[in-house]
């Protein structure tokens, strides 16, 4: 389901942290940084066909995968600063940055820290600017951050996903990231792929993850900036358009429900989603 012909390597973070990324092609970098809980093959529909073109290198984030499951550094800064540290030990310049769900925070976080020197364009797949839905947010503000998760909701899913023993919890958390007309073996492949990280890891990021709200960021983002969103997600498609008319450079694609439209439509329709990430790329 997931199969590539890239190549496994790994890096040490600047805390000590193996973190493995598979690397095919040759070119202008392309990095790849899946959501919470996943793995960098989630992108093997785009890694097969962006490294015909790009020297693309997808990494798994600390914990994720085949990287180490440290101890220590379950949240979204750290994430970023680890993804610096691979940029920083390949000497990637002038990149091409592709973030899905937490992966698009991570970014965010990335860019908040140290700018765009190494970065030419983004792209932010299916992520509000907070999942947050903090009480002081009002109607408008809401609608900006497309904030799904109330406060009792991201103790109560931690709480959950850190007793998941069974991983029926986490089955049924990835399934409604899906169409229902999504073939299953592709649903329950990204499943197997969420449940390599262990649950109390996976627990204490949520908890981290939700509580960012990266809105001030959004104008400061420079370069050319793609944001892609589903009208069926369970990220209000709303906040991704809305994202995208914050960045100076920012654009937006919305895909319809029948055109695989949910939270992990590269692997719905990887087709169209390779189509329009290349038109961005030019």
């Amino acid at each position: 389901m997931f199969e590539t012909k890239a190549t496994r390597r790994q890096i040490k973070t600047n805390d000590g942290v193996t973190l493995s990324y598979l690397e095919a092609g040759a070119g202008k970098p392309f990095v790849m940084v899946h959501g919470w809980s996943q793995t960098a093959a989630q992108w093997a529909h785009q890694i097969n066909h962006f490294s015909k073109t790009h020297r693309v290198i997808a990494i798994d984030l600390r914990g994720h995968g085949a990287s180490e499951n440290a101890a220590f550094g379950y949240r979204v800064y750290r994430l970023s600063k680890d993804v610096q540290d691979v940029m920083e030990a390949l000497d990637l310049r002038g990149a091409v940055m592709m973030g899905h769900s937490m992966g698009c925070s991570v970014l965010w976080g990335l860019y908040d820290l140290f700018g765009a020197e190494r970065i030419e364009r983004f792209v932010f797949v299916d992520e509000p600017p907070s999942l947050s839905n903090n009480p002081v947010l009002n109607d408008e503000t809401r609608v900006q951050t497309g904030a799904i998760f109330t406060p009792e909701a991201t103790y109560g899913t931690a709480l959950a996903l850190a007793a998941d023993a069974d991983g029926s919890v986490t089955t049924g958390f990835v399934t409604g990231m899906f169409t229902p007309e999504c073939p299953k073996d592709i649903i329950n492949a990204s499943i197997a792929l969420n449940l390599q990280m262990p649950r109390d890891k996976a627990a204490e990021l949520v908890i981290d993850h939700v509580g960012n709200d990266w809105r001030d960021v959004m104008a400061r983002i420079t370069v050319p900036a793609l944001c892609i969103g589903g009208k069926v997600s369970l990220v209000p498609w709303s906040s991704v358009v809305w994202q995208a008319e914050q960045m100076p450079h920012g654009r937006s694609v919305i895909f319809e429900a029948d055109e695989g439209g949910a939270h992990f439509m590269f692997m719905e329709n990887p087709q169209k989603f390779n189509d329009v990430v290349a038109g961005f790329l030019g």
